[in-house]
């Protein structure tokens, strides 16, 4: 769940960033490299428990799959912020600026 959930908003992401210009002027490049290397980070994950424990990989319990619903949601949640500060920092759009 955290491998999908990280994909679409690397997807998101991404998409925001190619068709937007005022998306690149906000650095969201930065909020895609990192949803797509959490994404490379769980798609590895996946792979070695996958190699673990085999087809019961694919069979999840509801407490885990809520469990990865979670953490998905939080590494979004921690990497939003992250980006958050990083704009109020560079602040592109000069509005902290003192006049």
């Amino acid at each position: 769940m955290t491998l999908l959930i990280t994909v679409f908003s690397a997807l998101i992401s991404t998409l925001l960033w190619y068709t937007n210009e005022k998306a690149r002027k906000l650095k969201v490049g930065g909020l895609c490299l990192t949803f797509w290397s959490a994404s490379l980070m769980w798609l590895v994950d996946a792979v070695a428990e996958y190699l673990e424990v085999g087809a019961v990989y694919f069979q999840p319990t509801v407490q885990d799959m809520l469990n990865d619903t979670f953490l998905g949601l939080s590494v979004i949640a921690v990497a939003l912020v992250v980006w958050i500060i990083v704009i109020v920092m560079k602040d592109p759009e000069e509005i902290w600026k003192l006049k």
